[in-house]
């Protein structure tokens, strides 16, 4: 294992700090020590800097648990105590007996994944140093498409027809009475990583056969025509604090696969619509039963009725979160930072929220470092800096003004920088 910037600090573990809000009419006591909280950072990708500097700035000690393939990105380590790692994180038991050898000299008090794929190891991580915070059975229903299928079809939430690949008879009862297309997806990956398009039996049934002891992990769902979205939401003691509604110009399985760039902008928040996607959003954060944390959930949208497709517990990528900033000068990854710290233990404050529009684009580049400075347009407030990578957040206090950006960008990006790859079979960032 590889450490770097070992520091020490000194605490006295018999001091305590009272504070006792109320609640209902009767007093809650809550007790703080003085030792700062040592949180662990678990995170397999880089992303999660903002996450990292926040807990840094409100007092926590901050150790970072990553792979050594991402040990030379560019970590917060200004921000960071201490940094592990390990050769991959496949194994799940010399995880689980790599941070319990940490915890033998460290009192770790919080875990927190930074990416979707760490969400169940860090649960499991939880579950086995009897850490606060979501265990392996809520996990399941934010990693696991088939565990938040079932929760959400016995809940009655809206959602495709899908059936597990498990059973012959059920499968050929699915392809007798469902019409084609099919989407054939694996259960733990995330985004479109995995994802088939199916028109035919045959061509399921080869699929399946080819799977041998691993059909078990995929499932077979209803392609449903619509327009997508996403709603980004912040979540305190199992009620939503803030949520943002956003649509997707495309699906992220079409840009996967046909080598389309992806954008996406806030709708606007006072139409009808938009009031049942977010009541939409609130049945499935109330059903899958996350008490705190931050969610990226989609639907998609037909005759009117919102079908709930997929969710994470973690803060969205693709840049969504720089594009929530800017509409509403809140950023998830700090606000995520502060619930995984407090956990219920104090109270969290949500920030208050301002009310703009904001719209991203990104790209694939052809160029290693493309250039945008002919792109000029005011609203432009922020651009990706990332190699072979070109991205804009626009901002403004029109929707309708955002969507026409989009509608002006998107061909000029094709034309200028626009460039594809084969789509993923596994994550790749």
């Amino acid at each position: 294992m590889t450490t770097f910037l070992a520091t020490f600090v000194p605490f006295s573990i018999f001091n305590f700090q009272f504070s006792i809000p109320l609640f209902g009419s009767y007093p809650l006591f809550i007790v703080k020590t003085s030792r700062p909280l040592t949180i662990l950072c678990v995170s397999s990708y880089f992303k999660g800097n903002r996450f990292i500097e926040t807990c840094k700035k409100d007092g926590c000690r901050t150790f970072l648990l990553t792979v050594e393939s991402k040990l030379t990105e560019p970590w917060a380590r200004e921000s960071l105590d201490e940094v592990f790692a390990l050769p991959s994180f496949a194994n799940w038991q010399h995880v689980v007996n790599a941070v319990s050898f940490l915890a033998w000299e460290h009192q770790i008090d919080r875990l927190a994944p930074l990416d979707d794929y760490d969400v169940e190891l860090v649960a499991r991580l939880r579950e086995h140093l009897r850490i606060p915070g979501m265990g392996e059975t809520t996990a399941r229903y934010f990693r696991d498409k088939l565990a938040m299928r079932s929760r959400a079809e016995a809940r009655g939430i809206l959602i495709p027809r899908f059936v597990h690949v498990l059973n012959r008879k059920k499968m050929q009862e699915f392809l007798d009475t469902v019409p084609a297309p099919w989407m054939f997806k694996p259960r733990s990956e995330a985004s479109s990583v995995g994802i088939r398009k199916m028109h035919h039996a045959d061509e399921v049934w080869a699929t399946v056969e080819s799977m041998g002891d691993l059909k078990s992990n995929y499932l077979l769902e209803e392609m449903i025509a619509g327009d997508l979205y996403h709603v980004d939401s912040i979540i305190s003691e199992s009620e939503v604090v803030f949520a943002e509604p956003h649509k997707y110009r495309q699906s992220l399985f079409e840009i996967a696969q046909d080598g389309g760039i992806f954008a996406t902008a806030t709708v606007p928040r006072r139409k009808a619509s938009t009031r049942k996607l977010l009541q939409a959003n609130k049945d499935v954060v109330k059903h899958l039963g996350l008490v705190r944390g931050v969610m990226h959930t989609e639907f998609i949208k037909r005759d009117d009725e919102f079908y709930f497709l997929e969710t994470a517990a973690r803060a969205a990528g693709a840049h969504i979160v720089e594009m929530v900033e800017h509409a509403t000068g809140v950023n998830l990854w700090e606000e995520w930072a502060k619930i995984e710290m407090a956990q219920g233990e104090w109270p969290y404050k949500p920030p208050t929220q301002r009310r703009d529009y904001a719209g991203l684009i990104v790209s694939l580049a052809r160029q290693e470092k493309p250039d945008t400075s002919n792109y000029t347009a005011p609203e432009i407030v922020w651009r990706v800096d990332k190699k072979h990578h070109v991205g804009l957040v626009f901002r403004s206090e029109s929707a309708e003004r955002i969507d026409e950006l989009i509608e002006e960008y998107v061909p000029r990006v094709y034309r200028d920088f626009h460039t594809r790859l084969p789509a993923p079979l596994k994550p790749t960032a």
